[in-house]
């Protein structure tokens, strides 16, 4: 697995790696301190299985960084990592192409479960070849997930019931859309519900 990690601020930048570190010992993580590298990157070492970036680097502005990322790796999952209030940024970033948004002052814990989700390479696997799931493929807590849903729960009610942080609903939300092929909530729902598993 290759991991991009894109943040101009050295700390930041180490941080983040070091917990990719801890929960993917054996990816390959490549450092950069703007977007501009990322082509010629990918280039000299393979696709990225992993986009994440900061909104405020030196050659972006707004989130013109994850649309220019977007048209470039269009299959490529990305990832926000912001200092910047999800308030503030998370609809725009999804809108431009984002796959999540996550909030740099969640905390270690937090951030490590979430990313944790996402990296995770277990029978939830997000890969191409997996993405047309049936429904004996889901995981337990992914059917929990759907059933969930159709109650209407909000991702803090979602986070409070299942016992994590709502960064990591989201992720778990994320895996299962891309696993069923959908966009949102309303079709997650209307999948199940055609397949008898809600």
């Amino acid at each position: 697995m290759r991991i991009f990690v894109v943040d101009d601020h050295p700390l930041m930048r180490e941080a983040v790696v070091m917990l990719f570190r801890r929960i993917a010992p054996d990816a390959t993580i490549v450092e950069l301190d703007r977007l501009t590298p990322v082509i010629s990157k990918a280039a000299e070492m393979g696709m990225p299985d992993l986009l994440c970036l900061d909104l405020k680097l030196p050659d972006t502005h707004g989130v013109s960084g994850v649309r220019e990322m977007r048209a470039k790796f269009p299959h490529v999952p990305i990832v926000v990592l912001s200092a910047s209030p999800a308030s503030d940024f998370e609809d725009l970033s999804i809108d431009a192409g984002a796959d999540l948004y996550l909030e740099k002052s969640s905390g270690a814990m937090h951030l490590t479960q979430a990313l944790r989700v996402l990296v995770s390479t277990d029978s939830e696997s997000t890969d191409t070849s997996n993405r047309l799931a049936s429904p004996e493929k889901l995981s337990r807590r992914q059917r929990e997930l759907l059933k969930h849903l159709d109650r209407g729960l909000s991702n803090r009610e979602l986070a409070e019931l299942m016992e994590i942080s709502e960064h990591t609903v989201k992720v778990h939300l994320w895996r299962l859309f891309r696993r069923l092929s959908v966009k949102n909530r309303s079709q997650a729902v209307h999948w199940a519900r055609t397949r008898g598993i809600i």
